[in-house]
């Protein structure tokens, strides 16, 4: 799994030929400027000074907008979520309890900062007013009491709600109440973080997967709106309680469950969209997911991420090879790390995935916003999705040198091979030192090329290369990449 020390081509043989000298860049060289009358020189003066005072103008204004610009959600969410460990069995209780154990286990030493509420949470009926209420008997101290508690840990909260009527185990939703959801949860609950639920798809009623895509979706006659209009009204209630406050809004993730493409339109309205289905504790779902994400990684920036789900580490049926391989394609792929395990019970096996400071580096880059891509399927052609097979080969930009992440998609060990330059973010001519981000150590140089060996089934090789200057001398043949590599007497040695 690791490299050997010159880890580039077997036994790369010398040139027949002495080395041939680089052809230095070409330079253009100055074009004679044509002469201008005056009137079209006084005119020219004109357009520039209007030009640049505008510039000016325009700049300072933009100055003094972003002195109130509180923009939040820069690089992807960490923390907790009850779901996947407590469905609707929660309780004050609970959610402090694994508060405290974020801090103990030392979760929150590595990042992860959100207390994040799921379903379940409140009295089936509104208050006479209008208002949610928090369930009397799972919160009896109530939301704000609990909020404070989780602040003064140092941690911030989270809680949810739905676009819809109801939530999906029919709670109270937040459709034609959104100005006064937002403003509960945010100011008079305390709330930093807001998991919305929402969606309404295009889908033919006659197919096997229902018309509507979330829960409690209102009928066409009285939304008339697409799945876009119906994550906007919250959007702008957030951003207009945040206006009239002056305080930073709500973090909104979108929980779209992927539907009508929202990774092009998601990041105008929240910090994250889900992408696909529910996530389960097997590696089936893992790997389905990894492939649909494979499609849309580039949607991955600063301030907007895909949303593969919470986390089902130290859940369900995963080895622990599948877990890490879990854990790295969420992180790498900028995804929101959101812990859904009973943490009382974990082991220390899946505290020490949750816990990798290198893999978490790349994921919380501060530099580079954007994930990890498929370079090369591997076990299917390019841009072929394949729920039990996902791409194998990905790279990436880090703000510390080139990330690679090498999937064994099958059922027994396998070795994995790449070149470098396959990868667009390696420059050929060059050797890259080896970190293996997953067994901490430096393992050598890579020339050319680098192979994983005997990585276990479903497991993950993660890499971090670092250019380590010009590759040896002598190398045949002098192109990475054959294909029309040629001298400069004209000679191509591909043929």
């Amino acid at each position: 799994m690791t490299a050997k020390p010159a880890a580039g081509d077997e036994n790369p043989t010398q040139a027949p030929g002495s080395s041939t000298p680089r052809t230095p860049l070409l330079r253009s060289k100055a074009e004679a400027v044509p002469k201008r009358n005056l009137r079209s020189a006084v005119i020219g003066i004109v357009v520039v000074v209007l030009a640049l005072g505008s510039s000016f103008f325009l700049f300072h204004i933009g100055e003094r907008h972003d002195e109130h610009d509180h923009r939040v959600g820069k690089l992807p969410g960490m923390g907790y979520n009850t779901w996947n460990a407590y469905y609707c069995d929660i309780s004050e209780d609970i959610i402090i309890k694994n508060a405290n154990l974020m801090i103990s286990l030392g979760l929150v030493d590595v990042g992860y900062n959100y207390v994040n509420i799921d379903d379940c949470y409140s009295e089936r009926q509104r208050s006479p007013s209008g208002d949610i209420i928090a369930s009397k008997t799972k919160f009896p101290s109530g939301m704000k009491s609990l909020t404070d508690k989780i602040h003064a840990l140092g941690l911030k909260a989270g809680i949810y709600s739905d676009a819809g009527w109801y939530t999906c185990q029919l709670y109270p939703g937040s459709y034609q109440n959104e100005a006064r959801d937002a403003k509960l949860f945010r100011e008079e609950w305390g709330f930093d973080y807001l998991k919305y639920d929402s969606g309404y798809s295009m889908r033919p009623p006659h197919l096997f997967i229902l018309r509507y895509d979330n829960c409690a979706v209102p009928f066409d006659n009285i939304t008339r709106e697409n799945i876009i209009g119906r994550y906007e009204p919250m959007a702008n209630a957030i951003a207009h309680l945040s206006k009239s406050t002056g305080k930073p809004p709500l973090i909104l993730s979108l929980c779209q469950w992927g539907r009508e493409q929202v990774w092009l339109w998601g990041r105008k309205y929240g910090q994250s969209w889900r992408t696909t289905d529910d996530i389960g504790a097997n590696w089936r779902s893992v790997a389905s997911i990894i492939n649909k994400n494979s499609f849309y990684a580039w949607a991955n920036d600063f301030y907007g991420h895909n949303d593969m789900d919470m986390l089902e580490i130290g859940n369900g049926d995963l080895t622990f090879e599948e877990a890490k391989t879990h854990f790295t394609a969420w992180a790498l792929m900028k995804s929101p790390l959101l812990i859904g395990t009973d943490l009382e019970t974990a082991s220390k096996k899946t505290i020490e995935i949750l816990t990798n400071r290198e893999i978490i580096a790349i994921n919380q880059d501060p530099v580079i916003g954007t994930s990890v891509t498929p370079f090369r399927w591997g076990i299917n052609p390019d841009f072929v999705s394949n729920d039990t097979h996902p791409a194998q080969y990905w790279s990436g930009q880090s703000q510390n040198g080139t990330v690679f992440m090498l999937i064994n998609t099958l059922d027994e060990p396998a070795s994995l091979t790449f070149n470098l330059t396959e990868s667009p973010w390696i420059r050929a001519g060059r050797q890259y030192s080896v970190r293996d981000l997953w067994t901490h150590t430096n393992n050598g140089t890579a020339v050319r090329s680098f192979t994983a060996h005997n990585v276990p089934p479903h497991g993950v090789v993660a890499l971090l290369l670092q250019d380590a200057g010009d590759e040896p001398e002598g190398l045949w043949p002098p192109c990475s990449v054959l294909e029309w590599c040629i001298s400069q007497a004209g000679v191509r040695v591909d043929q």
